[in-house]
């Protein structure tokens, strides 16, 4: 394989060498995990996702209805 190449788990885990954490503890985990898990992990993080979401909706909300209720006076003549 050319040296500009990378396998998959070289592009999956892109960190610095010697982090013990992408180099060995996850690798070893994903090929212990079944798909049923990697499911469920997938969509606890799409979840927590929505509910930042959610709580950023909830307070844009909020500052334009603060600003909603200024106005601006004009004089009629």
């Amino acid at each position: 394989m050319p040296e500009n190449q990378e396998t998959k788990d070289e592009a999956t885990h892109k960190h610095g060498p010697g982090c013990f954490f992408c180099t060995t503890a996850m690798p070893v985990v994903e090929k212990l995990w079944s798909d049923a898990t990697k499911d469920h992990f997938r969509t606890s993080r799409i979840e927590f996702l929505k509910g930042m979401r959610s709580l950023i909706d909830d307070r844009i909300e909020h500052l334009s209805r603060h600003e909603a209720g200024k106005g601006t006076h004009v004089t009629v003549e």
